[in-house]
């Protein structure tokens, strides 16, 4: 009896640990049976990732399954969780197998005849070797590269690329969607010379349009002019504001800054003089009264000191004197046309045509009532050939959502769902979203085609956009092997809800290439997917990435407030401070992109030696040497 108590005390957990044994292995044979179904796929994949697909049909397998309860009970033993195998996964099973053999005492099967699994330091060098193939090496110090969209102004502005290359530029990111070929020449020969001044080499990234579906024009609404006085904290008037009364015949501007030019007949503007009060009911049908001035040869200046609304043929009415009972009336001429924008609010209906004619704002009665709902065109209407009813459209980056109401020949009814209290504004060549159609669009254009011939000459990668699926990588693959000569690296933008759920595949067949990578269009991809599940798809893109020892490109509004306003948020610099999980982190154009470029380089070059990918890095810390000893 004491030898059996001494046997349950030596081995309290001999029950646990066959349990574990055995789950392990089950879960360790059906990883090598899927990469054994896939052999055939595997054969296509070029030799440089072959370990890398097998790699990743391994982590498929895991990733099956909800690992949690799994990895409590293995953290409770002291083994490893798995909660680092993404680039190693086999390697990671086997690791933990091994001790489980030895603690249980159970003889490890064979592994004769398998292919080599990726190891732990294996898996780390084919990553490196595969991102620096993607972007080439990277600069001293910092691990992750940066890529930097060009404005259209790169292409004449040589200093700016200059700067760029200066401060930590690794890739120079040209959108094909802007400018045309001889912009894009310049960009390139500017970088080239860039180049040799600075002896430093940068990769040229080309991105591809794509079918981006956008908003068609709208007609111009009517102009109405808010004209305002100058107001202290207290809501007093401080400053009239100026209004410059100009001849109809012959415009000419005001002598002094005015908020507002009107233009009138000449033979009324001829009679008002220094002191005249001119009257007028304004478009929200308030009294105001404006007061003469100044008057020149060419006009008559007058001080206002309410806020007005003036629309064209408001009237505006004066008498010369005490004793002139004669009201001089003048309607104001033309006015610059409207803004060209549609106001939207929570159950409007929205007609969105299949044509690029000009949309208009709803029109009401003179109660209030809808006469005509709100139109918007389209620029690509075969988009509407796959939808149905039901399904979810949102506009702007999310702004403005809807429901599909019905579908029509040639329109379809949105009801707006989502809109800001008073509504939210749209207008032309905003970007439409349709997160649960399944759009039966290629992702390459005719233009985009086009491109391909110039981006194949002189691009170091080429970014497909809107990838969608496997067969849109195959027919990228296809032109560019009709086209011939060198052939760029390829970039998946995932930045649709079927791009993402169809990742995995899109992979294995971009593997087929020398060299390929990913990226990240948070933009899009927050608004098919949901703002409140970006964060959760980006980490699952990252494990998928990182599993098939993929490069990852982090982008979209990387930094953009600094970048265009000077000022960033708390909000970026954590955001830009959680970029270095990838490989590339690209910024977007503005006027202190450079700025911008030099935060975002130290912070993922001091990033660099606190995390790698999900782990921590343990690098001394100057606040564990801070500790006021206790007397």
């Amino acid at each position: 009896m004491s030898g059996k108590r001494s046997a349950k005390t030596e081995h309290p957990r001999q029950a646990e640990l066959e349990r574990l044994l055995a789950e392990l292995t089950a879960i360790r044979t059906e990883m090598v049976q899927e990469a054994v179904k896939a052999q055939a796929l595997l054969d296509n994949i070029d030799p440089r990732f072959r370990a890398s697909a097998r790699n990743l049909l391994h982590y498929l397998v895991l990733r099956r399954r909800d690992l949690r309860p799994l990895q409590t009970r293995l953290a409770e033993l002291g083994l490893s969780s798995l909660g680092r195998a993404e680039s190693h996964v086999l390697a990671a099973i086997d690791a933990v197998l091994d001790t489980l053999h030895r603690l249980t005492g159970a003889i490890p099967p064979t592994t004769a005849g398998e292919p080599e699994s990726v190891g732990f330091s294996q898996g780390t060098e084919l990553l490196v070797d595969h991102t620096n193939c993607q972007f080439g090496p990277p600069p001293p110090d910092r691990w992750v590269r940066i890529m930097v969209t060009m404005p259209s102004a790169a292409a004449e502005d040589y200093g700016l690329i200059h700067a760029l290359l200066q401060h930590g530029m690794d890739c120079m990111r040209i959108n094909c969607a802007h400018d045309d070929e001889a912009a894009w020449l310049k960009m390139i020969e500017h970088l080239r010379r860039a180049e040799q001044a600075l002896g430093r080499s940068c990769r040229v990234v080309m991105d591809l349009g794509g079918p981006k579906l956008r908003t068609g024009g709208i007609r111009a609404g009517q102009a109405v002019l808010r004209i305002r006085p100058r107001r202290d904290r207290y809501g007093r008037v401080v400053e009239p504001a100026r209004v410059w009364l100009g001849a109809r015949s012959a415009p000419c501007p005001p002598p002094v800054p005015a908020a507002a030019c009107l233009a009138v007949p000449d033979a009324w503007l001829a009679r008002l003089r220094l002191g005249h009060h001119v009257h007028f009911i304004d478009a929200s049908e308030s009294r105001r009264v404006m007061t003469v001035s100044e008057t020149t040869d060419h006009g008559c200046l007058a001080e206002l000191h309410k806020t007005a609304h003036i629309v064209a043929a408001t009237i505006l009415r004066y008498k010369t004197g005490q004793d002139d009972d004669t009201w001089h009336e003048a309607s104001v001429g033309d006015l610059p046309p409207g803004e060209r924008a549609i106001i939207l609010q929570k159950g409007d209906l929205l007609i969105v045509t299949r044509t690029t004619d000009e949309g208009h704002p709803t029109v009401h009665d003179s109660v209030g009532n809808v006469l005509t709902p709100a139109t918007i065109g389209s620029t690509i209407p075969e988009v509407f050939n796959d939808v149905r009813e039901g399904e979810p459209v949102w506009f702007d980056d999310g702004k403005l959502g809807g429901i599909i109401e019905r579908i029509d020949q040639d329109h379809v009814d949105v009801r707006i769902t989502h809109a800001r209290p008073g509504g939210d504004t749209l207008r032309p060549d905003k970007g439409i979203n349709l997160p649960e159609s399944r759009l039966a669009l290629s992702s390459l254009t005719a233009r985009d085609i086009d491109d391909l011939r110039f981006v194949s000459r002189h691009a170091d990668v080429v970014e497909l956009s809107f990838a969608n699926s496997a067969r849109d990588v195959e027919e990228l693959q296809r032109h560019l092997e009709t086209i011939g000569g060198r052939q760029p690296a390829v970039v998946l933008k995932i930045e649709t809800r079927r791009g993402f759920e169809n990742l995995p595949d899109m992979l294995l067949t971009a593997m087929q290439f020398s060299c390929c990578g990913v990226m990240i269009a948070r933009g899009d991809l927050a608004v098919e997917c949901g703002f409140d599940r970006l964060a959760e798809v980006q980490e699952e893109i990252l494990w998928i990435c990182e599993a098939a020892h993929v490069p990852v490109i982090w982008a979209t509004q990387v930094l953009e407030t600094l970048a265009r306003k000077g000022i960033p948020s708390r909000a970026e610099i954590t955001d830009a401070a959680m970029s270095h999980r990838a490989e590339c982190v690209m910024l977007n154009k503005g006027p202190n992109v450079v700025t911008a470029l030099q935060l975002l380089d130290d912070i993922l070059r001091r990033m660099q030696a606190h995390q790698d990918k999900k782990r921590s890095m343990l690098r001394a810390l100057h606040l564990a040497h801070t500790l006021t000893e206790q007397q």
